[in-house]
């Protein structure tokens, strides 16, 4: 994989990139494992915005993903590695030795005729999945589960891998994409490897359109509009936001403000918490 840069054919293309994936765009993906997906984002229920901002994009619909993986110590072979528009990165799809095929997501290096094993046997290659106990300390590991059973819920998104330091007590402590620190039960599953599409974070959208159809609306700053619509409104010509803490529309805090509960139940398995981001 590799970013390529768009030809200057306007303003908008001028540093507009992507990552050439080398898909063939022809292939259409598999249609027993396509779901209708109908929109409504960023709405309750009663159709009223919940979330601003959200909206409009480009149709699309959902590749059924095997989370969970429960076809255990049964052999699949990959035959073929696609893009999925509702994630950041991309999915295989296996045909396992049973004749079933099942989409999950693809891990850096995955090719056309690969074989994997989901078993609590496996051996430690890239795109095995196995128990937790049985990584060896330093392997990085994706879609882990939280829970045994409940299928693969964090370390999902393009480029991003944790990181196993101990197996202790029955507990398995890994280090997560964030640099938090947090416990696993060690017969959760996970899968070895890091998760594909590791250049995503690298692209340039470009122009507005794009991002469009993405399903992204246009935002507007606080700073730039009227006292009555927004605590930084006001004011002549540019102005700072002044010396209050950053706002929501809404008045409340903005940054720095603690958003877990403090008797949340999992508190108890997180071994140090994730470090502040560098301004």
């Amino acid at each position: 994989m590799a970013i390529k840069i768009k030809k200057i054919k306007n303003n908008g293309t001028r540093i507009m990139s992507f990552v050439a994936s080398g898909f063939d765009k022809k292939k259409k993906p598999k249609k027993s494992l396509l779901v209708k997906n109908s929109r409504n984002v960023g709405r309750m229920k009663t159709g009223k915005i919940s979330t601003r901002h959200r909206g409009g994009g480009h149709k699309r619909r959902l590749r059924v993903i095997d989370f969970k993986c429960i076809k255990t110590d049964i052999p699949a072979k990959v035959i073929s590695v696609e893009r999925d528009p509702n994630r950041t990165s991309f999915i295989a799809l296996l045909a396992f030795k049973d004749g079933e095929q099942r989409y999950v997501i693809a891990w850096q290096g995955a090719a056309e005729g690969d074989e994997i094993l989901f078993s609590s046997k496996a051996e430690l290659n890239k795109g095995n999945r196995t128990e937790l106990k049985n990584i060896p300390v330093g392997t990085e590991i994706f879609n882990l589960e939280m829970m045994p059973g409940k299928g693969g819920q964090v370390i999902r998104s393009a480029g991003s891998a944790g990181i196993v330091t101990a197996n202790e007590n029955g507990y398995t402590t890994v280090q997560m994409p964030s640099s938090e620190i947090r416990m696993f039960p060690d017969s959760c599953f996970a899968t070895i490897g890091r998760v594909s599409n590791v250049e995503h974070n690298t692209i340039t959208i470009g122009k507005a359109g794009r991002k469009r159809w993405m399903g992204r609306r246009p935002q507007v700053r606080g700073k730039v509009m009227n006292p009555v619509d927004h605590p930084h409104g006001g004011g002549e010509g540019n102005q700072p936001i002044g010396l209050k803490a950053p706002k929501t529309p809404w008045g409340k805090l903005a940054k720095g403000v603690k958003t877990r509960r403090a008797k949340k139940a999992s508190s108890k398995f997180i071994v140090r918490r994730r470090k502040p981001k560098r301004k």
